[in-house]
């Protein structure tokens, strides 16, 4: 059973270990490497800012283990909610986590009103864009912040 758990800044300490196992295992996947979030960038303050600064935070937990991640911004003034910091531990891989972790974004994107989701996947991430497609994201062009990535829409 995958159980899905909304943290606080309180919950900064298990945000960090999922985070931090997330950058060391797919460190291509995510914008920023484990070193910004090691040494000096290893503070109790930047963790619960992040926390705090972005409005879903998600952990998802199999048979009471975290076993993955996900996160939504604040919808835009476009009304377009971003879903970032998508991660599954390789040990919980293909038990649905992913696909929970996504239903959950856009289940909470429609209780806030957004228009759209936006994603932003590796070119090169046949797997994780066949999840998103499953949810309904489309092919939207090349991400504006990183050539190697696509930008997907729903």
């Amino acid at each position: 059973m995958i159980e899905v758990r909304e943290l606080t800044p309180d919950d900064w300490q298990l945000w960090r270990a999922m985070r931090r196992a997330a950058l060391a295992e797919a460190p291509a996947a995510f914008g920023s490497p484990l070193a910004q979030w090691s040494g000096p960038g290893d503070t109790e303050e930047r963790w619960r800012a992040r926390l705090s600064g972005v409005p879903l935070n998600l952990v998802l937990m199999v048979d009471g283990e975290p076993a993955g991640m996900v996160s939504g911004t604040a919808p835009s003034d476009h009304r377009t909610v971003e879903l970032i910091s998508l991660w599954v531990a390789p040990s919980a891989r293909g038990q649905g986590v992913a696909d929970a972790a996504v239903s959950r974004v856009l289940q909470w994107a429609c209780v806030e009103h957004a228009a759209d989701v936006v994603l932003s996947v590796r070119a090169d991430n046949h797997p994780g864009i066949a999840l998103y497609r499953r949810h309904g994201f489309t092919d939207a062009g090349p991400s504006p912040d990183d050539p190697a990535e696509r930008l997907m829409r729903r």
